[in-house]
């Protein structure tokens, strides 16, 4: 695992199970067909895309019981490095349903197993040896139970005393109680209206919200994606918007995950962060192609990448965007 330049951190994997059904119906029993199992997770998917790409990528995860067995013996098998901590409780499960009939797809996900503190200080301990190695880190998935939500924050801190650049990826707590050490924060839209408390419906709002996280310090620069309308880049020196590539969509579970994978082995190309977002919209685009957390081909990412239009500069940005019924700027922040 030494001497990967990208090492990506999953708290809360998932052995991701994906099936068809003619249609799903309640009480009744839903005959499924063309099942698969993928590795699963934030950080596992990032590590298993940027690989497709080229790079040198090493995973670090949880696993426990039989499910974290299959999902580390699929990740060995992908040809991803990794390091698995042991854990006492069992990996969690994530199903998804595509109906046929309609086109819909169901998506059902466990909290999965709570972790003890001795599991997380060697999951930072891990973290710490891979880390000394990297040029960057991607951390990126949902705590699991019994996890302080101001974890991230403690792999901010490893990051910085190994010299490797964060990238963050994360909803809920592990989102609000950042306080700083992120190099690029990209969040969907709808963590950042979680974070903010605050719909954030215009354009202006959200570039406001993602202002100000960086002028409080907490991260360097924010790739809010924005699903079919694409994304936004917003630095201290710049705000850009960049359109999506139209596809049709199989799948858009990992789409995400696709986008930073991409946005990380562009910067690890030393590509500007406006290339590497460019990256990242096709790759996102590609993922769609594919049913589940399945990887996408390499030639289709390449072949976007080609499409995707150069972005366009925003050029006014309010200064601040007031969380509803509160007096003064207050986002979710310690």
């Amino acid at each position: 695992m030494s001497g990967s330049s990208i090492v990506t951190l999953t708290m809360n994997p998932a052995l991701d199970i994906t099936t068809d059904a003619d249609e799903v119906r309640p009480t009744s029993k839903i005959r499924c067909v063309a099942d698969r199992c993928d590795p699963g997770g934030g950080g596992i998917n990032v590590a298993r895309f940027a690989h497709v790409l080229g790079a040198s990528v090493s995973a670090v995860c949880t696993a426990g019981g039989p499910a974290g067995a299959r999902l580390v013996e699929l990740l060995t098998a992908s040809g991803v490095a990794n390091i698995a901590v042991p854990i006492r409780g069992s990996t969690r499960e994530s199903f998804t349903v595509n109906e046929r009939t309609t086109g819909l797809q169901y998506r059902f996900v466990l909290p999965g197993p709570a972790l003890t503190l001795a599991e997380q200080a060697q999951c930072l301990d891990v973290l710490r040896s891979a880390a000394a190695s990297a040029e960057f880190v991607v951390a990126s998935g949902s705590l699991p139970p019994g996890v302080a939500p101001d974890f991230y924050q403690r792999v901010a801190a490893v990051c910085r005393d190994a010299g490797a650049r964060l990238i963050l990826d994360s909803s809920g707590g592990g989102l609000a109680h950042m306080r700083g050490g992120v190099f690029v924060l990209k969040p969907s839209v709808r963590e950042l209206r979680e974070c903010f408390g605050h719909p954030l419906k215009t354009e202006s709002e959200q570039l406001a919200a993602a202002r100000e996280l960086i002028e409080r310090g907490v991260t360097e620069a924010v790739v809010v994606s924005l699903g079919a309308d694409g994304a936004l880049l917003v630095t201290r020196r710049e705000s850009l918007r960049f359109s999506a590539i139209p596809v049709h969509a199989v799948s858009g579970v990992g789409a995400g995950d696709a986008m930073v994978a991409a946005i990380t082995v562009g910067l690890s190309r030393g590509w500007p962060l406006r290339e590497a977002v460019r990256y990242g919209i096709a790759a996102a685009a590609a993922k769609l192609l594919t049913v589940g957390t399945s990887a996408y081909v390499r030639a289709d990412v390449e072949r976007y990448f080609g499409m995707v239009a150069m972005p366009s500069e925003i050029s006014e940005v309010p200064e601040a965007v007031q969380p509803s019924g509160a007096p003064e700027m207050q986002p979710c922040l310690d």
